[in-house]
């Protein structure tokens, strides 16, 4: 049995589901998405609430029950309060600059860096060391977090790189004489 699978999903205020076959469809005052449900799981809406649950007892469709829930749950939660990721940038030289819509990168290459923004997401630079994605698909901010911190991933010696807010990065010991 799934822990997750099991909990119902609580709709928030403001919000409006829909439910069509296997196709459910949430509103809300940041915007509107959609998640397909995979055909081996069952969803209803009761009142405030959706819960999830699988059609027959195979290995396949208790991994889509929990997964399902998850999803439906970030897609609600998302169109009501939206999702956010923040990158620090450590370095000498390294920093970012919003240039209209996308960043621009400098990041100790002998070019800037200038990142593609897809739609839906929103990318501010409230100091030249701070990079904040946002949006209200939880999956599409932390892909473009992912991709952002890619280009120059903290190394291990001197700490330098593009990181996420409060992520260790374990320091190791250079050369020794």
């Amino acid at each position: 049995m799934s822990k997750v699978g099991k909990k119902p999903v609580d709709i928030p205020a403001g919000v409006t589901p829909q439910i069509a076959g296997q196709k459910v469809t949430v509103k809300g005052p940041k915007g509107e998405l959609f998640f397909v449900v995979p055909d081996d799981v069952a969803v209803t809406l009761e009142g405030n609430q959706v819960t999830v649950n699988p059609r027959v007892m195979t290995k396949q469709a208790r991994s889509s029950w929990g997964m399902s829930r998850a999803i439906i749950n970030n897609i609600a939660v998302g169109v009501s309060k939206g999702f956010e990721k923040k990158l620090e940038i450590t370095g000498v030289g390294y920093k970012a600059a919003a240039q209209g819509k996308s960043p621009n990168l400098s990041l100790g290459y002998s070019h800037d860096v200038i990142y593609d923004v897809p739609a839906g997401i929103t990318i501010t630079t409230p100091k030249p060391t701070e990079i904040i994605v946002s949006g209200i698909d939880r999956q599409k901010v932390g892909q473009v977090a992912a991709e952002i911190r890619a280009y120059r991933s903290p190394e291990p010696f001197k700490g330098k790189g593009v990181k996420y807010e409060g992520e260790f990065i374990f320091r190791k010991e250079g050369k020794k004489k």
